[in-house]
């Protein structure tokens, strides 16, 4: 059954010739037991205030269209919303920044989480290697991976003493021990959930690239905040 259900989104994306989308990404992280926050998919301005109020204030909302992969470019990405009137006001925002950025682009809805509380920031990602094939790459987020390039590589498949290798290899390992009296973060999730995308993607070797960024890691737990799926 979980196989049947991210074959049948593969295969329509692969049919429409697009990266998945937002929604689609996260339903086979979910699939996976890849920690995500709770989110709904909606296509309506009342829906949208009812889902903030079921999932709880403040919420974020964010552009789901096939044509917007980089949301915050376009200003389609609404943060810390506390009320019904905000939410209300950014859902319009968002669909006018969408038509303003691409007005031929095709608007599927708005994604809507929580505003989840900052952790470690990483990145957790699979790349097309021309020569080897398919490889799982790690790394911390912001800074590190944009100037410092400050990432570690592995062919897959992996194992949880590879990605607990990767964790380790990268220079900004000793912000996840903790340091300045930080407590120590939780390693062993963050390996756990490179081992997940890993067998994803020999589940499916359609699937050509993620980018799961950020992935923020806690004490206890790691939370895929935002996702990207390509496949071939």
């Amino acid at each position: 059954m979980k196989m049947e259900k991210v074959r049948s989104i593969l295969y329509k994306a692969k049919e429409e010739k697009r990266w998945l989308l937002e929604p689609e990404a996260m339903e086979i992280l979910k699939t996976y037991e890849i920690s995500v926050p709770e989110h709904r998919f909606i296509n309506d301005i009342k829906e949208a205030v009812k889902s903030a109020e079921s999932i709880g204030y403040p919420v974020v909302l964010k552009i789901v269209s096939p044509a917007i992969l980089h949301k915050s470019d376009a200003d389609c990405v609404k943060l810390n919303l506390t009320n019904g009137e905000e939410v209300r006001n950014a859902y319009q925002e968002i669909l006018t920044n969408a038509e303003k950025f691409d007005p031929k682009a095709e608007i599927r809805g708005i994604i809507i989480y929580p505003m989840v509380k900052a952790g470690l920031e990483t990145i957790i990602g699979i790349t097309e290697d021309a020569q080897f094939g398919p490889a799982a790459m790690f790394g911390l987020g912001g800074v590190f991976v944009e100037v410092l390039k400050d990432v570690a590589f592995r062919i897959l498949p992996l194992t949880l003493d590879d990605a607990l290798a990767m964790i380790k290899e990268i220079k900004g390992y000793q912000l996840l021990c903790g340091i300045r009296g930080e407590k120590t973060k939780d390693i062993i999730s963050l390996a756990e959930t490179i081992v997940k995308v890993s067998k994803l993607c020999t589940d499916f070797p359609e699937i050509k690239e993620i980018d799961l960024n950020p992935t923020y890691v806690y004490e206890q737990c790691v939370t895929v905040v935002d996702a990207r799926i390509r496949v071939g």
